[in-house]
């Protein structure tokens, strides 16, 4: 077995005087055991720590408020002879030191990385200690918390070329690309977690099936589980690992409450044909992506009860092909990751692609179908001052072009165009840019749920866009939304979008 070791980091922030174990140090530092060091945390602890590769970075800060100077006679980890942690205290590493000086109204970082010895458990195994100072007799004792998980690391570009059921007892850690063979079928059983590392991929040409359930959701992330700022984990940005890819062969593929965040691409449907089914997705969570969230290819999708939301390129983007869209909420109010302008509306329309032979050419594919019923489009963009604008692109050339838009919430221009029956045009921001709980760490945490923060000045409920509007008779076929609400129970009858309202009860006085 590897020995585990934690790596403690200690660097200075301010200038050469703030902080110094130079033996020329003034020496008039007070020795009154009343004195006491102050820590920014006193449990430091990691999300889930994999056995096979070392964590990032975490900080704290010790702090002397005093006025006076104080010796810190030793920082030591109290159990020393057998622990998981290592301290580095100016440049040098260790398990205990002696004689480390700071000045009054002076601070220093204390910087914390781990690793873990495979437990041989599916479960989490909590690993402790406590890292000890000890100023002027008095002992002070910051507690060092890890939970360190045994997973199925996939190296080397990972190839499946039998039929296989990926089981949810540990979770997957993928470092290059997966891909499914042709004429091959993989299963993911309901809870699996693939925690996807810098430019990993899925490439499939066979087919996947994967069958999440709401309480156990299947989620495809990034492997960073460190804070990319305070209160800021890498798990808010995207950009982190490259997406899931459809080849144009692959077909029959369904998800089932499936979570795809923190990616380059998304979903990617590759140029197929519309005869046959490739994608149905439903009860889902696609977000945060540095392209599209969605891209397809004269593909035949069906979507149902997913929440599409914050992309820097754009939402969803169907170019040809055969789609239905129902009770999904496309919603872009993309603001943190690896550059913050969005650059499309949330959906685009189109009936060609540039030629792949000839890029100095397009190349026609047929919309032959695209119809969203009780869908929300909105975002960041402005409605626009000319029709079919805002949050919609309707990018059409001498093809066949088939859209409706049924009992939506659309943030664009009113039109008398024939494809909109019973829409909601949306003139404003509908959904909050984010959920104002007044705790920094939830400041980019999205809830597109409707009536989510509701200002004091909006109009009630059952007059704002998407409460109670929805088409009664596609609810009826969707009876309950993505987190398991009925909608045919409500009094005002169904919401648009994925999510139904849920009034918040009422405080008693």
């Amino acid at each position: 077995m590897n020995k585990t070791i934690v790596f403690i980091f200690t660097s200075i922030i301010a200038l050469s005087g703030c902080f110094s174990a130079c033996n020329d140090l003034n020496d008039d530092y007070s020795t009154n055991p009343y004195l006491r060091l102050g820590f920014s945390v006193d449990t430091l602890t990691f999300d889930t720590v994999f056995t096979a590769i070392g964590s990032a970075t975490l900080p704290f800060m010790v702090y002397n408020t005093n006025k006076e100077s104080l010796n810190i006679e030793s920082i030591r980890l109290a159990n020393a002879e057998n622990t998981n942690f290592r301290i580095n205290v100016d440049g040098r590493s260790g398990e205990a030191f002696s004689g480390i000086r700071i000045l009054g109204k002076d601070s220093m970082y204390v910087f914390i990385e781990v690793t873990v010895d495979p437990t041989g458990s599916d479960e989490p195994l909590l690993i402790e200690d406590h890292l000890e100072f000890t100023t002027n007799g008095v002992k002070q004792t910051v507690l060092l918390q890890a939970y360190g998980q045994d997973a199925n690391l996939i190296r080397g570009g990972f190839i499946f070329c039998k039929d296989t059921t990926l089981p949810a007892k540990r979770p997957y850690l993928i470092y290059d690309s997966i891909t499914i063979a042709a004429n091959v079928t993989v299963s993911v059983e309901k809870g699996a977690s693939f925690y996807m590392h810098d430019k990993a991929k899925w490439i499939i040409y066979g087919t996947v099936n994967i069958a999440g359930a709401l309480e156990e959701p299947v989620t495809f992330r990034g492997d960073r589980l460190d804070d990319i700022v305070t209160d800021t984990p890498y798990d808010r940005i995207s950009g982190l690992w490259d997406g899931l890819y459809f080849k144009a062969e692959s077909f029959g593929n369904s998800m089932d409450y499936v979570i795809v965040k923190n990616s380059v691409a998304g979903i990617v449907c590759e140029e197929s044909t519309p005869e046959r089914p490739k994608l149905a997705i439903a009860n889902s969570q696609i977000t945060n992506s540095s392209g599209n969230i969605f891209h397809a290819v004269n593909c035949h999708i069906e979507a149902s009860n997913t929440e599409f939301s914050n992309a820097q390129k754009g939402l969803v983007s169907l170019q040809g092909g055969e789609y239905h869209f129902v009770h999904c909420t496309l919603v872009n109010q993309y603001k943190l990751g690896r550059g913050r302008n969005v650059q499309q509306p949330a959906l685009t329309l189109a009936n060609y692609i540039i030629n792949p032979e000839k890029k100095t050419e397009t190349k026609n594919v047929a919309l032959k179908k695209a119809t969203f019923d009780n869908c929300i489009i909105d975002g960041s963009y402005p409605e626009g001052t000319e029709e079919l604008k805002g949050e919609i692109l309707i990018d059409k050339k001498e093809d066949e072009f088939n859209f409706l838009f049924n009992h939506c919430a659309v943030k664009t221009k009113k039109t008398t165009n024939v494809g909109f029956t019973g829409v909601q045009f949306i003139t404003k921001d509908y959904f909050p840019q984010y959920k104002s709980t007044g705790n920094e760490a939830n400041y980019y945490f999205y809830d597109f749920r409707p009536g989510i923060n509701k200002d004091k000045d909006d109009k009630p409920e059952k007059e704002q866009p998407v409460i109670g509007r929805a088409d009664p008779l596609v609810a009826g076929k969707y009876p309950f939304d993505r987190f398991g609400v009925n909608r045919l129970t409500s009094e005002d009858g169904p919401d648009i979008g994925a999510c139904e309202y849920v009034a918040e009860p009422e405080k008693e006085e």
